[in-house]
């Protein structure tokens, strides 16, 4: 743009310097005369006439010389910022056009090499190498939670599925699929107990952490891979099956499920009438989600019969697998209740054996720890010299068997050996309490929670009992692992709104529930409640969108929320991450049941 401005003012001054000399005169022509001096005077005055006057040179030059230097001055800046420049210019893209021209390729040499172009500027000073991405500990961590949720689901999705094919092949013949969800499972604890050590603070370095959460995500990997690797041999078990068998085997478990159903509503009533509400809290809705479950399962069979009768067997096959997770879910819904009634059954009468086994184990501390009788004060209470034993950091499980000064321990004296003498004797104050009022709320006439009363006894004794009266420990074991149950069929039935926390908390209470130690035992039931509250949480949080649509209805939406069918619409088969969403058939998304 300079350079044209600078051609457009030398153009004007070139034509202002030509125009005089190229303008006609207006005059007649003259005739030539004789010469004599008359003419000579004509010819000096018209030689006058025509010179120029040297002021008329002045302003065009001036225009002419400002152009120069404004020219000049445009290069020289534009040379020096160039110069200073410390980013690379843009380069034209490789191939291709725009829409202001076509794409040129760069010049090469004859060696190969990329030759720069002439108009190239090198930046000023070193060039610092661009740094990989890394991801922060948070998105790791948000990584590692999705990989457990994930992994977790599709163990769950194989466990499910796995009865059906073996009620038609038998068990050898499902052997090595049995095997694989086995190995995953195993992939998958090892993944959940690594998380639960992440969640105490375990290891404390963020390299390490970092180091952990990746050891995670490659654990729930494996996981997947495992039953990715074995999904195309099952599915060309059960090609060899026959559509009309197939839903056969599914209707046989729905109508047995269907009488089911009935009896735990009558059960459900029947417990509401014997004990107090809270003892069935943990059911409650499961007859009313069975249902909704079934009748989801009526009409996928409806769905899978019919395209099993146009010879549609992809979409027979699809619709099949969501009806069989249906029915699955509806058993595992119906059982909870039936679990139920035998649970709080067998703990109505353990709660007296109970109460007696408390009150021995009381009466042992007193006699080999006299100052814990009523009365007496522990030694060192009147200088102040009693010692005090530091508090467990919070979050952080009872040792186990063998750590000495911790319920549960295989000290000789038992627990209450290496507790300071204060400590003992409150807790043995504590004890004495929790049994006072057990036996009120026993002798108060009305409904009560029988696991409740022993989880407060097993609770109250655990820091002090020696286990000597093996009532204890197997009242513990018989809450916990009520509570573990409870909460694993939650899990199971609403997996697809589940998240992480509470399936690490689950874990942990399975591994603890075969301790045998009182204190991890209890623990293992307080983990396992957390996990039940965490997951109904996350339920909530969740919600039902499609609640009072056709959708709900037909029961999709408590088949999404169960993970019966994964988001698209699709069924959630026996397979790893990328095959377990492989049964498209094409059945309807959530919402166009017919």
């Amino acid at each position: 743009m300079r350079v044209a401005h600078t051609v457009l003012g030398g153009t004007a001054a070139l034509v202002w310097l030509v125009l005089p000399g190229t303008t006609s005169p207006s005059t007649p022509p003259v005739a030539v005369a004789p010469p004599g001096p008359s003419a000579s005077a004509a010819g000096t005055a018209a030689a006058q006439q025509d010179e120029t006057d040297p002021a008329d040179l002045v302003l065009p030059l001036l225009v002419v010389g400002a152009a120069g230097a404004a020219a000049g001055y445009a290069y020289v800046r534009r040379t020096r910022r160039a110069r200073r420049r410390t980013t690379p210019p843009a380069r034209p893209p490789d191939s291709g056009g725009t829409a202001t021209g076509p794409r040129t390729r760069p010049a090469q040499s004859a060696a190969g090499e990329a030759v720069p172009p002439a108009d190239a500027v090198t930046p000023a000073g070193p060039v610092v190498p661009s740094r990989p991405y890394e991801p922060g500990l948070g998105e790791l961590d948000r990584q590692a939670c999705a990989a457990l949720v994930e992994a977790d689901d599709c163990v769950r999705a194989a466990r499910e599925e796995l009865p059906f094919a073996e009620a038609a092949f038998g068990a050898q013949a499902v052997e090595p699929y049995v095997r694989a969800v086995r190995e995953a499972q195993g992939e998958l604890t090892a993944a959940l107990r690594m998380r639960r050590r992440y969640d105490d603070g375990v290891p404390a370095e963020e390299a390490a952490r970092r180091q952990a959460l990746a050891g995670i995500v490659g654990r729930c990997a494996e996981a997947g891979r495992r039953l990715d690797a074995k999904a195309p041999g099952l599915d060309r078990l059960r090609a060899q099956e026959e559509a009309g068998a197939a839903l056969g085997v599914a209707e046989t478990r729905f109508r047995e499920l269907t009488g089911r159903t009935a009896a735990a509503q009558a059960t459900l009533d029947r417990l509401g009438e014997q004990y107090a509400p809270a003892a069935s809290a943990d059911v409650t809705g499961y007859v009313e989600q069975a249902k909704d479950r079934l009748v989801f399962a009526t009409a996928r069979l409806n769905r899978a019969r019919q395209a099993a009768d146009l010879g549609d067997t992809a979409a027979a096959a699809a619709h099949l697998r969501a009806a069989e997770g249906a029915v699955a879910q509806a058993d595992v819904l119906v059982g909870a209740v039936e679990r139920l009634a035998g649970d709080l059954s067998g703990a109505e009468g353990m709660v007296g054996a109970a109460l007696t086994g408390a009150e021995a184990e009381l009466a042992a501390v007193r006699v080999a720890h006299p100052a814990t009788a009523p009365g007496e004060r522990p030694a060192g209470a009147e200088t102040g010299t009693e010692t005090e034993r530091p508090p467990r950091a919070p979050g952080t499980p009872p040792a186990g068997p063998g750590t000495p000064g911790e319920p549960g321990s295989a000290s000789p004296g038992g627990p209450a050996h290496d507790l300071p003498p204060g400590e003992l004797r409150s807790l043995v104050m504590h004890a004495d309490a929790v049994l006072a009022s057990v036996r009120h709320e026993l002798t108060r006439g009305r409904p009560w929670d029988p696991p409740a009363l022993l989880r407060r006894i097993t609770v109250a004794l655990a820091p002090v009992a020696s286990g000597r009266a093996g009532v204890l420990p197997a009242a513990a074991r018989l809450t916990a692992g009520s509570a573990v149950a409870a909460a694993e069929g939650f899990v199971a039935t609403h997996r697809g709104a589940v998240g992480a926390p509470a399936r690490t908390r689950l874990a942990a209470a399975g591994d603890l529930l075969g301790s045998a130690g009182l204190a991890e035992v209890v623990h293992a039931d307080v983990l396992a409640r957390q996990a039940r509250d965490l997951a109904e949480q996350d339920v909530r949080l969740h919600g039902t969108p499609s609640a009072g649509t056709v959708e709900d209805v037909l029961g999709a939406a408590g088949a999404v929320l169960g993970g019966i069918l994964l988001p698209g619409g699709t069924p959630a088969s026996f397979g790893g991450p990328r095959t377990r969403g492989r049964r498209t058939g094409r059945p309807d998304p959530p919402g166009e049941e017919g």
